[in-house]
């Protein structure tokens, strides 16, 4: 019964604090989704490898989109002809490298305000160096899906559509119906949003953000749960083991980011609940590779790369992840 009491306990206080910072980040997106034009956007972006794959990581300050959200604009950037560094790099990058991120990793670290720091480098290391490494391919149609390949011929001639900078791959509709943000009637909609009046677009982001939240939701309980749920019942002896070993934390870290799969926008506190018994390296670890990959951005990868580069961007990310944080337990913290 002690137990029982101790997890909802902390159940409910991961909740409190993650849920205001859930609400800032849809509400972004959302915003975002209706009032900026990516077409503009990409004719500012640097053409060269490098500098295309630091731009592209680094446009999640100006667009603040999580993990559920970046898939679909990675892909409107490639139909749209933005180079493959730039695609790649936002893909990787912006989900933890933005402001909304930074205040709920500073808020949930404020006796640690370095790992503010540090994930945000980490981050932007692995994301430029991925992003340097698919630039080598000039033609990305090889590992792209088909229908993905099928609409990169278009863009030039097609009408300017607003950017799909949401963190959702659903937009919904009067009555509570909705739509896939890539299905024709969804791109409709999106092309004319320009046009609209203001507080049309303002409807439409509002009836995108109800709909986002009850995706992330959900997501955001169950990670909650899963957090409680390991520190009431899983013996504290086996925890303190795994957690201070410098190699096996690292490990088990990273595959709780890729299997929980909670929102970049919340997943600090999910981090700091596991403070006292993991080493810096390790929750490090799953601040910074959990918003690049875990279970359900791979569903999503699978609409725009096929499996093939999907394995390549995870073995990349995870290896330069652990080499990362195996050299923060080592020699830093």
């Amino acid at each position: 019964m002690v137990q029982l009491s101790n997890g909802l306990t902390l159940f409910f206080s991961l909740l409190v604090e993650a849920i205001p910072f859930l609400l800032i980040g849809v509400a972004f997106s959302s915003l975002l989704l209706f009032f900026v034009n990516e077409r503009t956007l990409i004719q500012l972006l640097p053409k060269t490898p490098l500098l295309g794959a630091i731009a592209g990581s680094l446009m999640g300050v100006f667009f603040p989109v999580c993990e559920c959200g970046n898939v679909p604009v990675a892909r409107r950037l490639i139909v749209q002809g933005a180079p493959s560094s730039v695609a790649v790099g936002f893909l990787l990058a912006a989900p933890t490298i933005n402001p909304v991120v930074f205040w709920a990793t500073w808020v949930a670290f404020r006796e640690q305000p370095e790992m503010v720091f540090l994930r945000v480098g980490f981050t932007l290391v692995i994301a430029v160096t991925i992003a340097w490494v698919f630039s080598r391919q000039p033609d990305l149609r090889p590992i792209l899906q088909p229908a993905v390949t099928r609409q990169m011929p278009k863009p030039r001639s097609a009408p300017a559509m607003s950017p799909l900078l949401s963190s959702g791959t659903f937009l919904m509709q009067a009555g509570g119906t909705t739509l896939k943000i890539d299905d024709p009637a969804a791109q409709a909609l999106l092309v004319s949003a320009p046009n609209q009046p203001v507080s049309v677009k303002l409807q439409l982001a509002l009836d995108n953000m109800i709909q986002e939240l009850k995706e992330l939701g959900a997501v955001l309980i169950l990670g909650s749960a899963i957090a409680a749920f390991v520190q009431v019942a899983v013996p504290r002896d086996w925890i303190l083991t795994l957690g201070q070993n410098f190699i096996t934390s690292i490990l088990a870290m990273m595959l709780l980011a890729a299997v929980v799969s909670i929102c970049s926008t919340v997943d600090s506190f999910f981090a700091l609940s596991f403070a006292s018994t993991f080493t810096t390296g390790a929750q490090l670890a799953f601040l910074v590779f959990g918003p690049m990959i875990d279970l359900k951005n791979i569903g999503l990868l699978m609409t725009l790369f096929k499996p093939r580069a999907i394995f390549y961007i995870f073995m990349l990310a995870a290896q330069l992840c652990f080499i990362l944080t195996l050299f923060m337990n080592l020699y830093v913290s």
